[in-house]
């Protein structure tokens, strides 16, 4: 794994600091996390290996600052400090890429920040919404562990899946490891509950940056069928599907998901 180093950068004329966490050499590509909060997998090291990749945290969510996400009203307070984030680490332009909530917050940053994205890359994003489809931020924040495993994963005894999801050793560190994951989902619950459709699909239009979405068939969270609702939505789009594969594919199909989307990117 790659050694990280931090940054902390103010936002919102300094009422708010975001920690980022920073890996690789090349040019900059910015990761925003999913639901679940901050984890360096093998997938953002291979990143790494072509790009210098930033994974901010989301307020809050952040070691020892978990009071910040009182400093963020809503989602549209999110993306303005994730704008300031961009210029406050000098990224002219860049790669965005988002996972899940990650995914959402990265298609409104590319929707108000069109100059600076040059690729967009969704995986799994939530943001849109139909009603024959209907999911809520309840359909994985009221889960018990167990409902977790079955709802993320198509198979939750991938050995990536039982290093993520497994607590470390000892009564105290795995409470904790739980009660900072359960916190990390109330954060970023806060400005997408109950419903996450804030408005994306009348912004999405504005993104210029030509745009992957990845989902996995076997999505027990977020319906796929919103891979083709994000692939009609964005003007210059790819859709592309995973097999054998859940919520998470940079766990899951690790391999397929680093191929296609550093092709991508690098096209």
């Amino acid at each position: 794994m790659k050694k990280l180093t931090k940054k902390v950068v103010p936002v919102l004329n300094g009422r708010l600091d975001i920690t980022v966490n920073i890996a690789g050499k090349g040019k900059p590509l910015v990761y925003l996390h999913s639901a679940g909060g901050f984890y360096w997998d093998d997938y953002l090291d291979e990143l790494a290996n072509h790009y210098k990749v930033y994974v901010p945290h989301f307020p809050g969510t952040a070691p020892g600052r978990p009071n910040d996400i009182d400093l963020i009203d809503n989602l549209w307070d999110t993306v303005l400090a994730y704008d300031d984030l961009l210029a406050g680490l000098k990224l002219k332009k860049v790669r965005l890429m988002g996972h899940s909530f990650g995914g959402m917050l990265a298609a409104e940053l590319a929707a108000q920040r069109r100059e600076s994205i040059e690729k967009l890359v969704l995986i799994a994003p939530i943001g849109l919404y139909r009603e024959d489809a209907p999911y809520t931020c309840a359909s994985w924040c009221a889960l018990s562990p167990p409902e977790i495993m079955e709802t993320l994963f198509h198979d939750p005894a991938h050995p990536r899946v039982v290093k993520r999801m497994t607590p470390p050793p000892g009564q105290e560190a795995a409470d904790l490891w739980t009660v900072h994951f359960v916190w990390t989902l109330g954060c970023t619950a806060k400005i997408i509950w109950p419903i996450p459709d804030k408005g994306l699909a009348k912004r999405i239009h504005r993104v210029t940056a030509p745009s992957l979405v990845v989902w996995g068939e076997n999505d027990r969270l977020i319906p796929p069928v919103y891979a083709q609702e994000f692939g009609r939505s964005l003007n210059n789009s790819e859709v592309f599907m995973l097999p054998s594969c859940g919520h998470e594919p940079p766990l899951e199909q690790m391999e397929m998901l680093r191929d296609k989307t550093l092709a991508f990117m690098a096209a």
